[in-house]
């Protein structure tokens, strides 16, 4: 994790392209030993100012160092982004060094441009493990529990880090923060490797395809204050409608699970510091919304920055 000088963590609760929502899914092995990453120092300079384009760069280069190594759920990955309209591609494609043009070939059926690239794919459940058991080797341990407020919080530790998502709707009653619900389903692989997303504008019915070894993830759905964590069959059948028309080897195949998540969205992200009870550094960091993977090591390096000063808050 980030270091901090003598310190602990005790975190409560539960494809590497920025804004874009998917459970990028799918690799497990014992993770290894942590490496020693780059200095904090960098990434304070690399997070400095509050910039989201290079909190993603921190990410970037992060995820792509820790797909080097086994059981992290980080691997890097070749696919396209295609789309039917004729726009200038986004400010986060100056990231990727390896970006180009699809040649017409390259394209799904119906879609006239497209960009090929190599980014980071993250399969979370993988890497959530990975991270927890990071965390452990560091000297740091994870309480399950309830915290109804920051002075419960602070007789369990002198920083706290508010990660709590849409529980901050609760525990600091911020009513800018809502979910989006995304409902993504996994297949069975017929032998896909590369990746597709596709550009469908303003629509809620997103069409994405992740290749996981066996298994793909379909994308999915983007449902604004939609607080409902149950598969919707109708939602599924459109799904693989919509990708297996982009990718017709994926017509027919067998349905191995349906997941529902809700991205925990803020029209800005929160990343601010405070003093709370009994002197306690509060550090508050959500509202990611469907890029918490792409922005979470720079994100996280900003919090150490801020928890260093935290004592002249």
């Amino acid at each position: 994790m980030l270091a901090l000088p003598n310190s602990a963590s005790s975190p409560a609760g539960w494809r590497w392209t920025p804004v874009n929502t998917g459970s990028r899914s799918a690799t497990s092995s014992p993770p290894s030993v942590p490496r020693v990453l780059p200095d904090i120092e960098r990434w304070l300079r690399m997070c400095s100012p509050t910039c989201r384009s290079r909190r993603q760069a921190v990410g970037k280069d992060i995820l792509t160092g820790l797909a080097g190594e086994s059981g992290t759920g980080v691997r890097l990955a070749t696919g396209i982004d295609v789309s039917n309209s004729d726009h200038d591609p986004p400010d986060w494609f100056a990231l990727i060094p390896d970006v180009r043009r699809c040649a017409p070939d390259e394209l799904p059926p119906g879609y006239r441009n497209g960009h090929h690239y190599t980014v980071p794919l993250i399969d979370m459940p993988t890497h959530l493990a990975y991270l927890a058991r990071r965390l452990e080797l560091a000297g740091g341990d994870i309480t399950i529990g309830r915290v109804d407020s920051f002075g419960d919080a602070s007789r369990l530790a002198p920083v706290i880090i508010n990660c709590t998502g849409l529980g901050a709707r609760a525990l600091v009653d911020d009513r800018e923060v809502f979910p989006i619900r995304g409902q993504h389903v996994v297949v069975r692989n017929p032998g896909l490797t590369d990746f597709v997303e596709v550009d469908t504008g303003d629509s809620l019915d997103l069409i994405a395809i992740y290749p996981h070894g066996d298994r793909v993830v379909f994308g999915g759905t983007a449902d604004p204050h939609v607080w409902s964590r149950y598969p919707d069959p109708v939602a599924t059948t459109k799904i693989l409608e919509r990708c297996s028309r982009v990718e017709p080897r994926l017509k027919d195949v067998e349905v191995l699970e349906v997941r529902v998540g809700l991205r925990p969205t803020r029209s800005a992200i929160r990343l601010t510091a405070e003093l709370g009870p009994a002197g306690a550094v509060i550090v508050h960091n959500y509202g990611h919304g469907g890029a918490g993977v792409s922005l979470s090591w720079g994100c996280a390096a900003s919090v150490a920055e801020l928890v260093e000063r935290g004592v002249s808050i």
